[in-house]
């Protein structure tokens, strides 16, 4: 039986009808238009969340949440599961000014079910971004998301996000929209993306004059796109990781030492693993030891999230036509995906463990296990396609990529 209320005539006295109906209608009318993607949500549970939230860091960095609720027990963020939120995003496809249309899944057919998760936290619960609130928290402050287009991915999701608030200002765009800057007047904000497939120096090999889609990557040779704008930054969120998997071959002091997926047998094959996580050694050396940049800096590791292309992938027929969040005995914590994340997070752990000139704040936010599961958030076949492809590695707006600014917000506020 469906969940929604049920009126049985023989069972409600005539002089209980008027009100009941009226009851029922504005219940049905809060539920409608409290999302704009579709008329009914659909089933499942409603979660009370918790309105005033306290943060606070562990000793070991790890970001937590305190519910006053709760006796104040500090749970990790990271940790948790989808369930059922019938309230769905705080924007929508129609209140974001600056959606871009290749995530605009809604747009292009996909079912709206997929909005309808919320990441719970094992033993409390994470906040709802407040734009207010995290315009506060930045004011007067400058944020660059560092990256590949997942990165770019982010900085859309924030963009939508703080618009609910303040009209977000378009200050720089280049023409392939690699480099962005955006500033928000109410709180004097500044919000970036720099482009870097690898955040260490690559140069595509072209051979016959065509490029070919492999690249000479200098694992401790930091590429100067991105790390020359440093300076100046408050906050940088760093990611990396889905460039390395095509056939790269591997420098370091200059020489050749091995490669990825190469066919060269005088060459050892690393893997990519490997190789992302030397280029995330090298990153946290430099900016750990960048004596320009802004005393009191927050350096954010955005961990690996892998796309979610089954029977293919890019351009041979993989697609992702999923309608709900995996379980976990549907994914592997064995695979590679989890593999680069471990990497990462033990890079982090280095530079967190040492001292570090200016008081820079090196600190996680782990999405990696979250986003394992929503093989469903992606445009797949619902984009202006080039050719029959599907997307099955970015996300949708909205979609479950918001949760990464809502955990960014802790992390913000805690490091404050």
């Amino acid at each position: 039986m469906d969940q929604w209320m049920v009126i049985k005539k023989s069972t409600v006295c005539s002089f209980l009808l008027p009100p009941l109906i009226l009851s029922t209608i504005i219940v049905l009318h809060t539920l409608n238009t409290s999302n704009s993607f579709t008329s009914i949500p659909p089933k499942g549970s409603l979660i009370d969340h918790n309105k005033n939230a306290i943060y606070e860091v562990t000793k070991d960095n790890s970001q937590v949440l305190l519910n006053g609720n709760h006796d104040e027990e500090a749970c990790d963020l990271f940790v948790g599961s989808w369930i059922r939120d019938f309230r769905g995003s705080i924007y929508s496809n129609r209140t974001c000014p600056t959606l871009p249309t290749l995530k605009n899944c809604l747009k292009h057919g996909k079912d709206p079910d997929y909005i309808f998760w919320r990441w719970k936290p094992d033993g409390c619960d994470l906040p709802r971004l407040n734009p207010s609130m995290f315009l506060s928290i930045v004011r007067g402050k400058k944020l660059a998301f560092i990256g590949d287009s997942l990165a770019r991915n982010q900085m859309e999701s924030l963009l939508c996000l703080l618009s609910q608030v303040d009209t977000p200002v378009n200050k720089h765009k280049d023409a392939d929209e690699k480099f962005q800057t955006w500033y928000f007047p109410s709180s004097d904000f500044t919000l970036m993306v720099m482009w870097t497939e690898f955040l260490v120096v690559a140069n595509e090999r072209i051979v016959n004059g065509t490029a070919s889609n492999s690249f000479d990557i200098h694992l401790d040779k930091i590429n100067g796109n991105w790390s020359d704008k440093l300076p100046g930054l408050h906050i940088a969120i760093i990611s990396s990781g889905n460039w390395f998997f095509r056939t790269n071959y591997l420098y370091k002091g200059g020489k050749l030492v091995g490669c990825i997926y190469c066919r060269d047998s005088s060459l050892i094959d690393f893997g990519p693993v490997y190789a992302i996580k030397s280029a995330f050694t090298a990153t946290f050396e430099f900016i750990s030891r960048c004596k320009e940049c802004e005393e009191g800096m927050v350096i954010v590791l955005r961990t690996y999230t892998p796309s979610h292309f089954e029977h293919g992938s890019w351009f041979n027929g993989g697609y992702c036509n999923r309608s709900q969040p995996l379980s976990e005995s549907e994914v592997s914590f064995n695979e590679s995906a989890w593999k680069i994340r471990e990497s990462q997070v033990e890079e982090l752990g280095k530079v967190q463990s040492v001292e570090r000139e200016g008081k820079k704040k090196f600190v996680l936010l782990d999405v990696s296990k979250a986003m394992m599961l929503r093989a469903d958030g992606h445009p797949g076949s619902h984009w202006p396609r080039i050719r029959d492809v599907s997307d099955c590695l970015h996300w949708c707006l909205p979609g479950p990529i918001d949760l990464w600014n809502e955990l960014l917000m802790v992390i913000l506020k805690n490091n404050q």
